[in-house]
């Protein structure tokens, strides 16, 4: 692995990661009303539109970091519309 993938990798974890603890506090608490659906709607689009030059580039780190990061701006999203 080239030293420039691994910083790609490292950036991902980072910027994904902050995700997570969203998440688990959206998933346990249920409390949604400070979430703006517009915001994760846009984002999500966002994240699809890396995901597709992540793919054209054959970018690794950045089709990972994407991925991850749909399925959890997803999650957050799919839990605003259900309770929010």
């Amino acid at each position: 692995m080239s030293s420039i993938t691994a910083l790609g990798l490292a950036a991902a974890c980072c910027t994904t990661a902050c995700f997570v603890p969203q998440v688990i506090k959206t998933w346990r608490t249920r409390s949604t009303g400070d979430i703006s659906s517009v915001m994760f709607v846009v984002m999500i689009f966002g994240i699809l539109l890396w995901l597709i030059y992540a793919v054209l580039r054959s970018d690794l780190p950045l089709f990972a970091a994407n991925a991850v990061t749909l399925f959890l701006a997803g999650t957050i999203l799919v839990l605003k519309l259900r309770h929010g």
